[in-house]
């Protein structure tokens, strides 16, 4: 029998593929947790000064257990000394070189200049940026900190600087290699001679000015903290939380952490208006409101502001995260969320736009207007939503009305915006966001949340609104 050319040439990519399934099999359950535990041990030797013999999990596992303790309490996360996917997720994260072991803003010794007036050079550039716009970032990154201290920076182009900029890759001579793309992004050293207060920047990365890679304002600004004295915040909202987290550098604002940090060191600004910046919520703040609240595969996530909760059936209190941490490119302040459990997504809204997610992953194809699900252009943002499993509806609260959507038609249901009031009786303040949870709907309205019962159509009790999470 003749076979020609193409079916030749289909023959050996078939066996070809057949060869390599079985030449390169997936990876097996005791693989990944081999490459966590390796992921786990170089992560505790850099920055939580763990010693190990080689041999750690036979001589040295207490040791370890207790550096995983000591991350997780460091990072917020449930303090279990065992090496969860939570845990591997946080040590995944691109971050700072410099090590965690200190909980406190402040350098331990308190190292700080002793001047205010101070000088930077830019020893070498990227190729990721324009000259111009490294310069910009540089000295914008200085300015975060001088606006709120007494302290001036100053570029020198010549001669030994106190604060010394330079992009290198790999090994560059300081005892402190970078280790390729992601990871560690850059590092900073304490005030001090020689290389004291010198800044630099890993050349794998790909440094950009806005948000397609890893914006250098950000970074920069994160590592001259370092170069003036400060050590990691374990605030997850500071500019000085040690993992590296996209925010829009155009509405960037230091956050009240750094703020306080910086001045213990060296005073308050001497501008005539005293700066504050923004804080980050703790949990059993009554004053605490939020902007969206979501069911998703049994938890519960609470939005405000930057940050979001998330509230386990299995953990008493809540695990307070960065919105940015998760999703890079999604907005802070969302606005509305909800779960639709036959799709297994979750729709996340601010403005005219949602997103949407599976499990963690933002779907493809997103953001889409709400346009397209049949709002008027009336309709400037969605308040609160929550979606009716036994009806197939989902409700969109805006203002004083709401709409009903049928998710099976994709469509909004006629008769619709009707008054809340009507069919909800009690429910007569703005909503701020809402859920369902055991035949109830638990409406939230500023500091208070209003638990109602769907077949009764009555509120049965009211809250505070942070009972959920463990107050």
């Amino acid at each position: 029998m003749r076979v020609d050319s193409r079916m030749n040439h289909l023959l050996v990519l078939l066996l070809f593929s057949v060869t390599c399934s079985y030449a390169f099999p997936a990876a097996t359950k005791a693989d990944i947790e081999e490459k966590n535990i390796q992921l786990a041990e170089t992560y505790l030797k850099r920055y939580y000064d763990l010693e190990t013999d080689g041999k750690l999990r036979r001589t040295n596992a207490n040791s370890f257990s207790e550096k995983i303790r000591e991350m997780q309490e460091f990072f917020g996360l449930k303090v279990t000394g065992k090496l969860d996917s939570e845990t591997v997720r946080v040590m995944e994260q691109p971050r700072c070189g410099v090590p965690d072991v200190a909980s406190y803003s402040i350098t331990p010794g308190r190292p700080a200049w002793d001047k205010t007036d101070l000088t930077y050079r830019i020893i070498n550039y990227t190729p990721d940026m324009e000259e111009a716009d490294v310069d910009r970032a540089i000295a914008n990154a200085f300015k975060v900190w001088s606006d709120v201290s007494p302290l001036k920076f100053t570029r020198i182009y010549d001669g030994t600087a106190d604060i010394e900029i330079a992009f290198a890759a790999g090994d560059h001579s300081d005892n402190s290699p970078f280790d390729g793309p992601d990871g560690l992004l850059a590092h900073a050293f304490q005030p001090g001679k020689g290389i004291g207060g010198d800044a630099h920047f890993d050349e794998d990365e790909k440094w950009t000015k806005g948000t397609n890679g890893y914006n250098l304002f950000l970074v920069a600004a994160h590592e001259f903290g370092h170069s003036l004295g400060l050590s990691h915040s374990d605030d997850p909202g500071a500019l000085m939380f040690p993992t590296y987290s996209s925010d829009d550098p155009n509405t960037f604002r230091l956050p009240q952490d750094d703020i306080n940090a910086i001045q213990d060191l060296y005073g308050a600004s001497i501008n005539p208006v005293k700066p504050t910046g923004p804080t980050t919520p703790t949990i059993c703040d009554s004053n605490v409101i939020f902007d969206a609240i979501t069911t998703l595969r049994g938890e519960i996530m609470f939005f405000t502001d930057r940050f979001f909760w998330r509230k386990h059936p299995q953990t008493t209190q809540a695990e307070l995260n960065f919105i940015k941490s998760f999703w890079p490119s999604l907005p802070t302040k969302i606005e509305a969320a909800y779960e639709n459990p036959e799709t297994d997504q979750i729709l996340l809204f601010k403005g005219s736009k949602y997103w949407a997610l599976n499990g963690y992953d933002i779907v493809n194809g997103y953001p889409k207007s709400i346009y397209q699900l049949g709002f008027p252009k009336t309709v400037k943002k969605i308040d609160a939503a929550v979606y009716i499993e036994e009806k197939g509806k989902t409700y969109f609260f805006v203002g004083d009305k709401y709409w009903s959507y049928d998710e099976e038609r994709k469509a909004l249901d006629k008769s619709f915006p009707r008054e809340i009031a009507e069919d909800f009786p009690g429910i007569t303040q703005k909503v701020h966001a809402v859920f369902q949870k055991n035949g109830f709907l638990y409406f939230f309205s500023g500091r208070w949340q209003y638990e109602f019962n769907i077949a009764s159509k009555r509120v049965k009790r009211v809250m505070k609104n942070n009972s959920w999470l463990g107050c």
